[in-house]
């Protein structure tokens, strides 16, 4: 279609959207992509702003007539509480679950959890705190926790077994609550050399440690593509444990199809084995502009439809 008959095709859409009482854009959003994904796929902000708009409402107002039914916002923390409000309000009218933030901005990249009487110990505490309030204002239930970086002059089990004891006196805090955090492992080869926590089968022997429902794991199969690989057996292997997934394509962190993972085969067997959480989009654009935006879009319906 040359331009003249794109100019046609687009006052002809306008015409007809004054007609029926539609939007322009509504009238050209094809149906199938107003269906409800089979999972709970959690875009971010900034990621559709080309398409969507700046504005965070616009984007969220968009994405759900996309079909997409979650969020989530690593820094939502962050945002005064007037924009928490704000945005927890579109996401209640909107049907939109809010995913994860982050609870330790601060300790997360320190050896935080290596000494459960360290003052960056009690800092965490403090963290874990702050993070209630903001999860009741924004509806959030899931939030994450990194674990930080472990010492190099100190027997690792030590490290962890304080860990340990550290998340079991946060667990007091957020299982009264209802909320969860949900342990982050991250790759020690690509992204974050020296952390303490960077395998599931280590998270899981962590969960079974603390044994209580507000900590459980985030399992970032971008991560953990890199870390170890094996993906669905792991999945299988630490199931009763995970409680949030994380998505992004290796090698290079974008959507699904830009790398090595099936990722049809792994949304399908997560989806068969019954889960209902939060799938993050936690991963960059492949491509810049509205026409990378579109090149998303269209990875989810492809990887969604198995």
């Amino acid at each position: 279609m040359d331009r003249r008959q794109l100019l046609q095709a687009g006052a002809a859409a306008t015409a007809a959207a004054s007609l029926s009482g539609l939007s322009a854009a509504d009238q050209q959003t094809p149906e199938a992509n107003r269906a409800k994904f089979q999972l709970a796929y959690a875009p971010h902000f900034g990621m559709f702003r080309h398409t969507a708009g700046d504005d965070p409402i616009a984007q969220l107002e968009w994405a759900a007539d996309q079909g997409f039914t979650a969020w989530e916002d690593n820094g939502m923390k962050g945002r005064s509480v007037a924009e928490q409000e704000r945005l927890a309000a579109a996401m209640e009218r909107l049907g939109i679950t809010m995913g994860v933030f982050v609870v330790n901005p601060q300790t997360a990249w320190k050896p935080s959890f290596c000494d459960p009487g360290s003052e960056l110990a009690a800092q965490f505490i403090e963290e874990v705190k702050s993070s209630v309030e903001v999860a009741k204002r924004v509806n959030a239930k899931w939030m994450t926790v990194v674990p930080g970086t472990y010492r190099q002059n100190r027997e690792f089990s030590y490290q962890q077994a304080a860990a340990t004891d550290l998340l079991k006196r946060a667990a007091e805090i957020f299982e009264p609550e209802g909320l969860c955090m949900v342990l982050e492992p991250l790759n020690p080869y690509r992204d974050h050399p020296g952390m303490l926590l960077s395998k599931i089968p280590q998270s899981y022997e962590v969960c079974r440690a603390v044994g209580s429902p507000a900590v459980k794991i985030l399992f970032d199969i971008y991560h953990q593509q890199i870390t170890e690989g094996n993906l669905i057996p792991n999945i299988d292997l630490a199931w009763e444990e995970i409680a949030y997934f994380q998505i992004g394509d290796n090698p290079g962190r974008k959507e699904p199809g830009t790398g090595e993972i099936h990722y049809r085969n792994v949304f399908r067997h997560i989806h068969a084995k019954g889960f209902t959480g939060v799938m993050g989009m936690e991963h960059g654009n492949s491509q810049p502009g509205a026409e990378g935006e579109a090149k998303v879009l269209n990875a989810y319906r492809e990887a969604d439809a198995f």
